[in-house]
């Protein structure tokens, strides 16, 4: 297991220039500019946000895991952590952690993952990857970039607990976040950040209780 850095942020939310919160199931988009810091906060604890960051100007430099991963030779995300594009370009650094850990391995739920994990009934149920797909359809900086289904890659589980398993599987487990546990970020580079608050209900990650969270930008 990796060693977690908590950080806790000197910023005010009543200096923030974005403060909205995204209900619980739901998508949101935003534009981070060079410079700017972009606050996640899980406001009742144990609720993992799937997200994807990409290069604001050209959508095909996006967030890479792989990238990510191997280039810090550190399995999970926390303060100190550089966010690399599939170009080796660092898109983000997170500043600042509350909660201390966070999956970049698990990937976003779908129908056809909740079918094979869980049950054929569960096809019908609503998923990070609807998502998705919702936002890069309909929002108006996904279509400026032309975005589609084929622009998705692995994304950030944050506040999300995914063990890797002595056999090298992966867990599902019960939530090491909080209320009001927060994690931050300084954009190195232009960003649109498109969020997907998980509406998962058969695993422990939102602790079968999906709830909302609140989002912030700073200049």
């Amino acid at each position: 297991m990796n060693k977690s850095t908590l950080f806790v942020s000197q910023l005010d939310p009543d200096l923030a220039v974005i403060d909205e919160i995204c209900a619980a199931g739901e998508p949101w988009v935003h534009l981070i500019k060079r410079g700017q810091t972009f606050r996640i906060v899980d406001l009742e604890g144990n609720q993992a946000v799937d997200t994807l960051f990409y290069n604001a100007h050209d959508a095909q430099e996006r967030y890479s895991a792989t990238d990510t991963i191997n280039r810090q030779k550190k399995l999970y995300l926390t303060a100190g952590s550089e966010l690399y594009s599939n170009s080796g370009n660092v898109m983000l650094t997170i500043t600042a952690d509350t909660c201390g850990r966070h999956d970049t391995l698990g990937g976003a739920c779908a129908a056809e993952s909740n079918t094979v994990r869980y049950a054929l009934e569960k096809f019908p149920m609503h998923s990070c990857r609807d998502n998705f797909l919702h936002a890069l359809a309909h929002h108006p900086l996904c279509q400026e970039l032309n975005m589609s289904k084929r622009d998705l890659p692995s994304n950030i589980n944050f506040f999300m607990n995914v063990p890797v398993t002595e056999s090298g599987g992966l867990e599902f487990a019960d939530g090491v976040s909080a209320p009001g546990k927060y994690v931050e970020m300084r954009a190195e580079m232009d960003v649109v950040v498109l969020i997907s608050n998980c509406p998962q209900l058969n695993n422990p990650c939102n602790a079968y209780n999906p709830t909302p969270i609140r989002l912030l930008i700073w200049d």
